[in-house]
């Protein structure tokens, strides 16, 4: 589906010192998602819109953002685009908030222009954060491109070969050993499918309260899933991954100097900034703050050979 002129285009007036890789880059799943790529300065983002497939390309140009569209859902896509860009991410009383922890402070100087993007779009957030449950980043992306891969449709655009995150309705009705191959064990597939199921329905929760009860009641769902979910879809600065192997250490480490820590001390370090709790976390991922490792890292599997 090759095309080279846009079908919708719009300015965005981006705040001073904004930055776009950063900000888009929680956007996509490694640099070589199928689906979304930052490309010479450009963020191309393909996805399904309630209008139909579209592709959106977000560019610098002159201090301002320009936004175009291409598919039949490019008006969706442009209209969009600020929220998708994180233009509508709000710092409300953050700068307070921040300015009780120093590292903190400094990062939020540092990276004053990384924003939050919010897709408004629930099932695309979860095709990914359900092959990152209980595995390495690897095995996740491996299950995640192969699916794509499997269910393959061109994006509209000139950037090929973007793909299109398949269809929900198709991807409910796959049985579980079409994903077996890909690595993904039955646990995660039949997840993936039951969300798949009711992906119409979550997409019309209102805000990131309702999706993460909704998320939550679904069997093989959980905390740590819905956060990663609304932190994205919704652009939820408060979401906290409850759950995470490798956050609760970061944290520990980055605000009180301990190389361990649990979920409960992750929440306790994080509750003077609530609000912006995930905000908090994701200036230290966009920071590369880590905390000391001991012991070997943990192996690559293959489901598909068990």
């Amino acid at each position: 589906m090759t095309v080279t002129e846009p079908a919708a285009r719009r300015v965005l007036r981006p705040p001073a010192g904004y930055r776009l890789g950063p900000t888009v880059r929680s956007l996509t799943f490694s640099p070589y998602d199928p689906c979304a790529r930052i490309a010479a300065g450009t963020f191309w983002w393909a996805t399904r819109t309630p209008a139909g497939p579209a592709t959106l390309a977000l560019r610098a140009s002159a201090g301002d953002l320009l936004a175009e569209g291409y598919g039949p859902g490019a008006d969706w896509v442009v209209d969009s685009a600020d929220a998708i860009a994180g233009l509508r991410d709000d710092l409300t009383g953050f700068a307070e908030l921040a300015a009780a922890h120093p590292l903190v402070a400094e990062l939020a100087r540092r990276h004053h222009g990384m924003r939050m993007p919010a897709t408004g779009q629930v099932f695309r957030s979860l095709l990914r954060a359900v092959f990152e449950q209980k595995v390495t980043g690897k095995e996740a992306y491996r299950a995640y491109a192969a699916t794509v891969r499997h269910f393959r449709a061109a994006a509209p655009g000139p950037l090929q070969p973007l793909l299109l995150p398949p269809e929900a309705a198709a991807v409910a009705g796959t049985p579980y050993w079409v994903f077996h191959p890909f690595g993904v064990e039955q646990r995660r597939a039949d997840t993936l499918r039951r969300v798949a199921a009711v992906a119409d329905r979550l997409e019309r929760c209102a805000d990131s309260t309702e999706a993460t009860r909704r998320l939550t009641s679904i069997a093989g769902i959980g905390p740590w899933t819905a956060a990663e979910v609304v932190r994205v879809a919704y652009g939820d600065p408060d979401a906290v991954s409850v759950g995470d192997y490798h956050v609760p250490n970061t944290v520990a480490w980055a605000l009180a100097g301990e190389a361990r820590g649990d979920d409960a001390r992750m929440l306790d370090l994080l509750e003077p900034f609530r609000g912006h709790r995930g905000r908090v976390c994701g200036l230290l991922a966009a920071a590369g703050i880590q905390a000391p490792k001991f012991g070997p890292r943990a192996p690559i599997r293959s489901f598909a050979r068990f």
